[in-house]
């Protein structure tokens, strides 16, 4: 076994999974929720960009409604982030379970 190979292949596989987790920052993902009258964008990075609402819903009779809309679309979006990150890092280390990846 040689150890220097070993790092070599350690460093190699840590650039790329780096590399991989800024691609997926830049990336976004939408979520749009209540027959897509409030739509959401998100990054990669699980930072949301963008919300935006439809006029026809807001109620000032009904916040509530409009609140738990905003907060579920936010919801989606960013776990479709986390989904998507989580299936591009398992396939890249192979399913090996590195800590904080």
């Amino acid at each position: 076994m040689n150890i220097a190979k070993l790092m070599k292949q350690a460093q190699q596989m840590q650039a790329g999974l780096a590399a991989k987790q800024e691609e997926l920052a830049a990336q976004t993902f939408e979520a749009s929720v209540g027959g897509g009258k409030v739509n959401v964008t998100a990054n990669g990075a699980g930072d949301v960009l963008s919300i935006k609402i439809d006029k026809s819903i807001v109620d000032p009779e009904d916040v509530e409604f409009l609140e738990d809309l905003v907060l579920k679309g936010v919801q989606q979006a960013i776990s479709t982030g986390k989904e998507k990150a989580a299936a591009e890092m398992k396939s890249m280390t192979g399913g090996l379970g590195i800590p904080g990846m």
